[in-house]
């Protein structure tokens, strides 16, 4: 994958809501196999796609990236030898030290793609189309559509759904996005006519928890309001409780999320942890391509065949320095 076909997949990525990173390779020194102007997508999971740089470099670098997905900032990485850029580090620079054999160095910078919000507006009227366009103006993405289109696929949990049906086929839309579970879901239309929703939904079994989760009536309360105005209010609430947090999962990707951040933990990401070669201090990614070796009952991962020579003449004298995050 070149250069241009890593930004078609990036822009594909995009457009299906993926959280993800792109990796620009902006200076290197000789020899490296990381070219000047290399791009590389890595997503959350840590899949790359694209190169950026050879079995020293991609393994930092992906996990890197998945902690810059994680905390939604980029990072500037210098990638070389320990004390091979001294003490003229410049500031906003993050130094990741390779035990590469090549002797060579790579810059990379590594920025995070937040998709952008997620809308689904059921209804047609008016204020579902004021609403829809107020939205996209903000650069979420929008989907506007009626209760008859709509279903639990046309969401999922890092969703908004407002649903708007105004009397027509309102249970039926309502049931279908509890199904999907969104981020958010709020309902238009009065105090009694959410009683009323509320109490079928109950009916038909949707647990107590999930039903306190729907905001009916939907919207901050402006008080008597045109339908463009009640748009506004809709959409000014949904900027207000993603702004303070409370609305779980809307954000595209959280530090939780990520099995990038230590505290996370593996299991957040459903990914194996980056492991440590013990006798170089490189990261490794697990698996077969990290040369496993059992020693001791614990499976020990290097980055080439030379360090794993190593530790075998001398497992002792390694076998300590073994850390995972």
């Amino acid at each position: 994958m070149d250069g241009w076909q890593v930004m078609e997949q990036a822009s594909e990525l995009a457009r299906r809501g993926e959280a993800f990173a792109l990796a620009t390779v902006v200076w290197r020194q000789g020899p490296s196999s990381g070219q000047l102007g290399a791009r590389a997508i890595i997503t959350a999971s840590g899949e790359l796609h694209g190169f950026i740089g050879g079995a020293c470099a991609e393994p930092s670098v992906i996990r890197q990236a998945r902690e810059v997905i994680a905390e939604g900032k980029p990072r500037l990485l210098l990638l070389g030898q320990s004390g091979q850029f001294g003490d003229a580090i410049p500031e906003g620079r993050t130094v990741v030290p390779i035990s590469c054999q090549s002797e060579g160095a790579l810059e990379v910078y590594i920025e995070p793609v937040v998709p952008a919000p997620h809308l689904v507006v059921v209804g047609r009227s008016p204020m579902t189309q004021a609403l829809a366009d107020l939205a996209r103006v903000l650069g979420w993405r929008a989907d506007l559509l009626d209760w008859t289109e709509f279903s639990a696929g046309s969401a999922d949990e890092r969703s908004m759904v407002v649903v708007a049906t105004q009397g027509h086929g309102d249970e039926e839309a309502a049931e279908r996005a509890v199904a999907a579970r969104p981020a958010y879901l709020g309902v238009v239309g009065s105090h009694r006519r959410g009683a009323a929703l509320l109490g079928y939904l109950a009916d038909r079994g949707v647990p107590a928890d999930q039903l306190d989760r729907i905001r009916v009536p939907a919207g901050l309360d402006l008080g008597r309001t045109t339908h463009a105005e009640i748009a506004v209010s809709i959409l000014a609430e949904l900027v207000q409780l993603r702004a303070s947090g409370r609305i779980p999962g809307a954000a595209a990707v959280t530090a939780g999320d990520q099995a990038g951040q230590c505290a996370a933990g593996p299991a957040a990401a459903g990914a194996a942890a980056d492991v440590i070669d013990p006798v170089c201090g490189m990261t490794v990614m697990p698996g077969a391509g990290g040369r496993p070796l059992r020693h001791d009952g614990v499976t020990y991962h290097f980055c080439c065949a030379r360090c794993r020579s190593e530790f075998e003449s001398n497992p002792a004298s390694y076998a300590k320095k073994e850390t995972r995050c």
